[in-house]
């Protein structure tokens, strides 16, 4: 049996990583069985705190991730075990309490913020993808997605911004980017770079 193939898909917050996720799941979806896993998902669990301590909680820091739990995840889908995924809600800024299970396929997609900058995450990658685009459609993008998805004020947004998401994606995000193999300017709209990622995933998937 082949190796499941790990495909890793990194940059900023708002920079496409979920578009281009999706176009190359798409692409796949009719000839070989694949699986989009989000790192967003394998935020720690914060039940234990009460909603305004979960408020001060910095999202965009690599250790409000429990990648040691998405790496265990991930072998146990290689190894042709189905796992329970975790499912973050962010608007309680803690895990639901609903899970969603996920079989062994041949293509996993992992992505989030931090798949290139966490070196355990990075190993068990096989194509590392890093989609860089400019600050301000990214920073466009994420007030108007968490405003309308994750039920944020424009204020709160703007204020996290400022705070943790900018300095932290300079810090830790943008310096991952020199583990890529392939960087995608522009994001989703780069078609040809799309084009490319594709065509080498089918050859190593022989379709």
């Amino acid at each position: 049996m082949r190796k499941t193939l790990i495909i890793g898909i990194a940059g900023g917050s708002a920079s496409g990583k979920t578009s281009i996720s999706q176009k190359i799941y798409e692409t796949f979806q009719e000839v070989k069985s694949v699986q989009v896993i989000r790192q967003d998902d394998y935020y720690f669990n914060q039940d234990h705190l009460d909603f305004e301590e979960r408020l001060k909680t910095n999202y965009d820091h690599p250790l409000a991730f429990d990648n040691e739990y998405l790496i265990k995840q991930i072998n146990d889908l290689v190894n042709q075990k189905a796992i329970e995924k975790p499912i973050y809600d962010f608007a309680q800024h803690t895990r639901s309490k609903e899970t969603e299970v996920i079989h062994p396929v041949e293509v996993i997609i992992l992505e989030g913020l931090f798949v290139l900058e966490e070196e355990d995450v990075r190993d068990i990658l096989d194509i590392k993808i890093f989609v860089d685009t400019d600050a301000d459609v990214r920073f466009i993008r994420r007030l108007v997605r968490d405003i309308n998805e994750r039920e944020r004020t424009v204020e709160s947004v703007v204020e996290q911004y400022e705070t943790t998401v900018k300095p932290m994606h300079e810090q830790f995000v943008e310096p991952s980017k020199r583990y890529a193999d392939v960087i995608v300017p522009h994001g989703s709209e780069n078609k040809v770079a799309i084009d490319l990622i594709v065509t080498k995933i089918a050859s190593i998937l022989n379709v």
